[in-house]
């Protein structure tokens, strides 16, 4: 696909996977193991935040997280992208138009601080960011045939074929309403992951009343807000939610199904009433 901004790529582009032997002497194999490295965002020559992540996909990601982070409401509201390697990691420039810099000082102040691969958290500055509520997401609550959802489940391993090699990356996908995978981005980081799908979208202006994401982690509350933030009306998850993902999709109006022992069920119900964290 085309990004929406122009992109120049600096330096060579490292493999998003590595061979290495295991095992102890005598009986060594050898086993793939995915790349994990720092990715910096630098927005207008200015830190913002470093992510462990895959080095794959990455204009999706600097769209995607760009986004989600709420620095922009539009990718076209990135002017250009300079991806730049180097042997310890990536840094993604991002160029903002100068009516989103202001925004973009306010978020800085708010997270400064290196993210982590399993962490969508780090760096805020005080716990009451947490309970920002989130806006509904436009329409009524979706509806999605669990069969549809039990079909992206089943065929979501044929998108992930860097988890096939190494078995140890996260995915998340676009779904049609009738179960059949339009897009998947894979990571080591399950929040990466969904951001570099999110930015795919984005890039692709697709209609968000079209389908669902489905992720191939448990859902947490960070997942739900990066969703909701871009529209999405129904997530999936391979594993249960947590009670906060619950209070925060209930917030968004958003429709939220897991795979369960006895099958895929919608967790947010009219007896699904979670407590509020404490």
């Amino acid at each position: 696909m085309s990004p929406v901004f122009p992109v120049t790529t600096i330096g060579d582009a490292p493999r998003a996977f590595q061979p290495i032997a295991i095992g102890a002497d005598g009986e060594k194999s050898q086993w793939v193991v995915p790349e994990e490295m720092p990715v910096a965002f630098v927005f207008n020559r200015r830190n913002y935040a470093v992510m462990l992540a895959t080095p794959l996909d990455l204009i999706d990601f600097a769209a995607g997280f760009t986004l989600t982070e709420k620095i922009v409401d539009d990718a076209s509201e990135i002017e250009n992208l300079d991806i730049v390697y180097s042997d310890r990691g990536v840094d993604l420039r991002i160029k903002l138009s100068p009516t989103k810099l202001e925004r973009f000082d306010v978020r800085q102040r708010r997270r400064n601080l290196p993210g982590v691969a399993g962490c969508g958290a780090c760096g805020l500055e005080n716990a009451d960011e947490f309970f920002e509520p989130l806006a509904p997401v436009a329409g009524e609550k979706a509806r999605i045939a669990t069969t549809a959802i039990g079909k992206a489940f089943a065929a979501l391993s044929d998108h992930q074929p860097l988890n096939t090699k190494t078995r140890s990356v996260h995915a998340a996908a676009w779904v049609a309403e009738d179960g059949s995978i339009l897009h998947a981005r894979e990571d080591v980081g399950r929040h990466n992951a969904l951001d570099k799908l999110l930015g795919a979208l984005a890039l692709v202006d697709t209609d968000m009343n079209s389908g669902f994401v489905l992720v191939s982690s448990r859902c947490s509350y960070e997942l739900v807000e990066k969703a909701a933030r871009r529209g999405v009306r129904a997530m999936a998850s391979m594993s249960g939610p947590t009670t906060f993902a619950i209070q925060k999709a209930r917030e968004a109006n958003m429709a939220l199904y897991a795979r369960s022992p006895t099958g895929v069920v919608e967790v947010i119900g009219d007896d699904v009433q979670p407590d509020t964290p404490r």
